[in-house]
């Protein structure tokens, strides 16, 4: 008896076979479509806001992490933090086999000699903001990274030549009276909050030379490489002063200021993975996130004091970081304007 293509052959009556019941020849099991299995994938701004959130997470709770090393000074804290982030550093190149392109960086002067001034700057942040939260000046030091969108804006003007918008100056010229007023408040001026935001601005203009030609991970690989001979001998230095508490306060206290090595890196790659996949202007709102969080630990955890006048002087930085922020989230439509201008 002829069939159609691709029709199963029915059984006879009476050839010893069964017949299927055509209700369950024509069920499909769902385990055979491999598509319904796959999570939802979530979108690269949703996922980008995720890795944001992480990194200034990360970075807004790291006082606690002082906290409970504090029984190392700040210069041993960020010696051993070069040596432990080098190690973790080079086991993620390893796992993630980027080791040509790290090399090739290596083998460019002009990359390693940008790197190694952007080194000094970072280590210049660590070192003031472990003695900052150690000393107890973790307000000061949330307040130098609330500052530190306005130096940014004013070391553009300044080295790069860049024009200011009319909020823009606004902003500035509020963030100056901030820094006068704090000055006060404090019965001097805040050079930890200054030297923190100065620090981190001239940071990121001095890795903005560099530009794409090279990851988060491998940047940090050689920052740190370039650090690491100053750290190791200073780490030595202390173990032969009796000064060194790395192996001397129990396996515990090594293995957290073994994983300061973690703690640097892992906020950087997940900051690297944002700013891959969001806008600026979203990087930018987010990086508020660290300083919020510091201050809020600062008052909460650490019981620091605001007097009035301090809260004044904040209040004043508050204002000017939201003209930036109303400044910046109106630059697309600017840009849009122009270019109907334009055409």
């Amino acid at each position: 008896m002829p069939r159609l293509n691709g029709a199963a052959p029915k059984s006879e009556p009476g050839n010893g076979n069964s017949r299927t019941p055509p209700n369950v020849a024509a069920v499909v099991l769902p385990t055979d479509d491999k598509t319904t299995a796959r999570p939802p994938r979530l979108s690269p701004n949703a996922s980008g806001i995720l890795f944001g959130i992480g990194a200034y997470g990360l970075w807004g709770v790291l006082p606690l992490y002082f906290l409970a090393v504090e029984r190392a000074g700040a210069v041993e804290i960020v010696a051993s933090r070069v040596l432990f982030s080098l190690v973790f550093c080079v086991l993620l190149v390893t796992a993630m086999r980027s080791w040509r392109p790290l090399l090739t960086a290596a083998r460019n002067p002009r990359t390693v000699a940008i790197l190694a001034g952007a080194s000094v700057l970072i280590a210049a942040n660590w070192l003031t903001y472990s003695w900052a939260v150690l000393n107890e000046r973790a307000v000061e030091a949330a307040l130098g990274y609330f500052i530190n969108p306005l130096v940014s804006v004013l070391l553009g003007v300044l080295l790069l030549k860049e024009k200011l918008r009319p909020l823009q100056w606004t902003a500035m010229g509020v963030g100056f009276t901030a820094v006068m007023v704090l000055a006060v408040a404090y019965g001097s001026v805040p050079w930890v909050a200054l030297t923190l935001a100065f620090s981190f601005g001239f940071y990121g203009l001095v890795k903005k030379q560099v530009g794409g030609r090279i990851d988060a991970v491998a940047s940090l690989t050689i920052e740190t490489a370039v650090l690491t001979p100053v750290a190791a001998a200073v780490l030595l230095w202390l173990g032969l002063t009796g000064g060194a508490m790395l192996l001397s306060e129990g396996p515990a206290h090594f293995w957290l200021l073994a994983a300061s090595g973690v703690i640097t890196a892992v906020p950087l790659i997940f900051f690297g993975a944002a700013a891959r996949r969001l806008p600026l202007s979203t990087v930018g709102l987010l990086q508020y996130l660290a300083p919020t969080l510091q201050f809020i630990l600062a008052l909460v955890v650490f019981q620091e004091q605001m007097p009035p006048e301090r809260w004044a002087g904040f209040g004043l930085v508050w204002l000017a970081l939201v003209l930036l922020t109303v400044d910046m989230l109106g630059a697309p439509g600017r840009a849009r304007k122009l270019q109907r201008a334009v055409a």
